[in-house]
């Protein structure tokens, strides 16, 4: 298992991977998830992978040199030439495609599904920053202002806090520290996500980043975050009240649509059990 988030906003773009796999629990592997395709002052792409690691591993390689051609007499279209991160996704699709035609028959008959999901965004010069899920079958979506970033592997650890924060206008480093507490969320939750982790940060209109970095467990700022999180949310659930059970009063009024304020009361079948 893995997780990998991705966000698009209006100042740029974030990603965020772990790097751990398993294949039982006597299994544990690191490999890098996330891949940097840079052309300088032209290019700059990102891909995140999350499920079989053969087959992700095989997508990455076919994609540097993956041609698509709509025509047969067209020269061919690459994630070095395309004029839009559309038609580099489009690429992408179709070396999802070329694996899924060589290997999957096999990894059927071995009992093996195809299971891949990527995450895919960037920027080419001439139009604006793009972000895409792609699907095992080659087939993507693309994230909006309503759903500015996208989630692989184990996701819902960590998407309670990017609801609450995440907007198209929330700044880069805003942005990275949320998606670092989802990571911690998740690294928190489940074993099978673990560090080194890998971030990107990606400025708009930029076309390269010096903001490339690798998260270890030494890592300082991780490891505040690590420990303040865990702190704050302790801090913060102990100063709610415990619910009233007996028709107690509470010192915090529960509002109405209306605006009027009433106090927390017991809420009874007409036989008194609570519900």
């Amino acid at each position: 298992m893995t997780y990998c988030v991705a966000i698009k906003l209006n100042a740029g773009l974030v990603f965020l991977s772990d790097s751990r796999t398993n294949a039982g629990l006597d299994q544990i592997s690191t490999f890098r998830k996330m891949i940097v395709y840079e052309k300088p002052d032209d290019r700059f792409m990102v891909l995140l992978s999350a499920g079989n690691l053969s087959i992700s591993q095989s997508i990455r390689e076919i994609l540097q040199v993956e041609k698509l051609k709509d025509h047969e007499s067209d020269e061919g279209i690459t994630i070095w030439n395309a004029k839009s991160m559309f038609d580099a996704a489009r690429v992408l699709g179709s070396a999802i495609r070329r694996v899924h035609d060589r290997d999957a028959a096999s990894l059927q008959s071995a009992g093996v599904d195809f299971n891949v999901s990527l995450v895919f965004g960037g920027q080419i010069k001439g139009e604006g920053m793009r972000l895409f899920q792609v699907y095992s079958a080659g087939n993507f979506i693309e994230a909006t202002p309503e759903t500015p970033y996208f989630q692989v592997g184990e996701s819902k650890y960590g998407k309670p806090v990017l609801d609450r924060v995440i907007t198209p206008e929330t700044p880069l480093d805003e942005a990275a520290k949320c998606a670092l507490v989802s990571m911690d969320s998740t690294l928190k939750s489940n074993l099978s996500v673990g560090l080194p982790l890998d971030m990107v940060i990606y400025e708009a209109n930029q076309f390269h980043t010096d903001k490339v970095v690798c998260i270890d467990e030494n890592n300082p700022y991780f490891k505040m975050l690590h420990g303040s999180w865990g702190q704050k949310l302790r801090e913060v659930f102990d100063s709610i009240e415990d619910p009233m059970w007996n028709g107690e009063q509470t010192n915090v009024p529960l509002m109405t649509q209306s605006g009027r304020s009433l106090p927390l009361k017991k809420i009874s079948t007409p036989d008194e059990k609570l519900i």
